[in-house]
């Protein structure tokens, strides 16, 4: 695995190497600090206030550069308006051809900022996670908090991008002023509604959609369902292919995510006495519920090897062998046998397919929603684990067909069944 610090130093544009945050410097008095707290020649308060007065510096170099280029920008802006201005008196397309590409050219040239604020915000970000987690401080929400609340705030230009959005704002504008090939003027104002073809513009619109996602909370949930984006942009990083993406299918996704975590649950108010009644010890009961968890270390492996290839099998196979477990868990009843409960919830976890899910949502959804599509497989998770447990408690009741058994042990085996039937139709026909 390559380490943080080369992929850093990988990504950066090599004129602008002085400016970066010094990664390695602050990993290597990390280091220093922890050796010396070891050795007792420095306390915790000099730690902490020599620590922050190095990432003040590192932010002011960064910011001061930031704000040097947001002026080079603005000064270009501000000669192509001159140039436009002149145009509308005498419309020529071979010039306004030439000026659209001009434009192009300082849009190429702010999308590399837009590419330089996003790699420091994450080098900030990782230095700060690799303190807390050295020393077992809070003290990123301690910097954070202090530096960014304060009114001559330097690290919001950092992690809000302030100043950049007028720079986006007047070059989108122009762009889309000079889109019309006749030469009439259309402004964004007057149609907020009307599209800009423009791959340029596309380009910045995803880089600050990453820059406004990186201090989002959905992307905290998203952090925490483990489906993480690429953290370090490349400056000719493409923009995101929406053909992969459909609706339905991450619906499904997140279908299969809620069904598997109902799953899980929705045994454990009767697993106890489902195992008794099978004449196992009431300690079995543990290994009933655990079973399913132990099953899911190995289907992870398989499951994140069969994703590289395809979505949609994985996906079929999760729903049948999850359906199969179930019918084993509810017969395991009638026929009198621990082993076939057993049986039954080892193979539904091996239909885990939670790799799968976690990598569809990183793959194949557009940047723009992936934020909200890993927040909705946190959500589709939670509550799982709430329904299935109150499901059980809805599903008391004792009867016969033919010579199957119904009552609270059984029927969860059998709604899931049903439940999981219905999916693995669904994903056939519309995933």
């Amino acid at each position: 695995m390559v380490a943080f610090g080369k992929k850093l130093k990988d990504r950066q544009i090599q004129e602008w190497q002085g400016y970066y945050i010094n990664y390695k410097l602050m990993k290597k008095r990390v280091r220093q600090y922890a050796q010396q707290i070891q050795l007792g020649t420095q306390d915790r308060r000099h730690v902490l206030k020599d620590f922050s007065r190095m990432l003040d510096n590192q932010i002011e170099k960064i910011v001061l550069f930031l704000l040097e280029q947001q002026g080079l920008l603005a000064s270009r802006i501000a000669k192509l308006g001159e140039q436009r201005d002149a145009l509308q008196e005498e419309p020529e397309i071979n010039k306004i051809i030439e000026l659209r590409e001009a434009y192009r050219a300082l849009g190429q040239d702010l999308l590399k900022l837009l590419f330089f604020v996003e790699i420091n915000a994450v080098g900030l970000r990782k230095i700060l996670k690799k303190f807390d987690k050295r020393f077992g401080y809070r003290f990123t929400d301690y910097y954070v908090k202090t530096r960014a609340n304060h009114p001559y705030s330097q690290l919001q230009q950092v992690f809000k991008h302030v100043g950049l959005g007028a720079v986006v704002g007047a070059l989108s504008r122009n762009l889309h002023e000079l889109q019309d090939r006749q030469g009439s003027y259309l402004s964004i104002y007057d149609h907020p509604t009307l599209p800009l073809q423009d791959p340029v513009v596309d380009s910045i619109n995803a880089a600050v959609d990453r820059l406004t996602n990186s201090t989002n909370f959905l992307n905290f949930l998203g952090q925490h369902a483990l489906i993480m984006q690429e953290e370090l942009p490349s400056p000719t990083e493409e923009h995101v292919d929406d053909q992969r993406y459909h609706f339905m299918s991450l619906l499904l996704n997140l279908a299969n995510t809620f069904l598997y975590m109902v799953n899980t649950y929705i045994i454990v108010p009767t697993a106890d006495d489902y195992s008794m009644s099978l004449g196992a010890a009431p300690t079995v009961c543990g290994i009933v519920i655990g079973a399913m968890a132990v099953a899911q270390v190995f289907s992870s492996v398989y499951f994140s090897a069969w994703s590289n290839k395809s979505y949609f099998r994985p996906l079929v196979f999760s729903s049948i062998v999850l359906f199969l477990g179930n019918i084993l868990y509810a017969l395991a009843y009638d026929v009198s046998s621990i082993w076939i409960l057993l049986i039954g919830r080892l193979l539904c976890g091996f239909g885990s397919a939670r790799a799968v899910n976690r990598r569809y949502i990183s793959d194949c959804v557009p940047l723009k929603i992936r934020m909200q599509a890993s927040a909705g497989f946190v959500s589709a998770s939670a509550l799982g684990m709430a329904c299935g447990p109150a499901l059980a408690g809805i599903l008391q009741t004792n009867f016969k067909i033919y010579k199957l058994t119904f009552n609270q042990n059984t029927l969860p085996g059998w709604v899931m069944a049903c439940c999981l039937a219905d999916i693995s139709d669904m994903v056939v026909n519309h995933f």
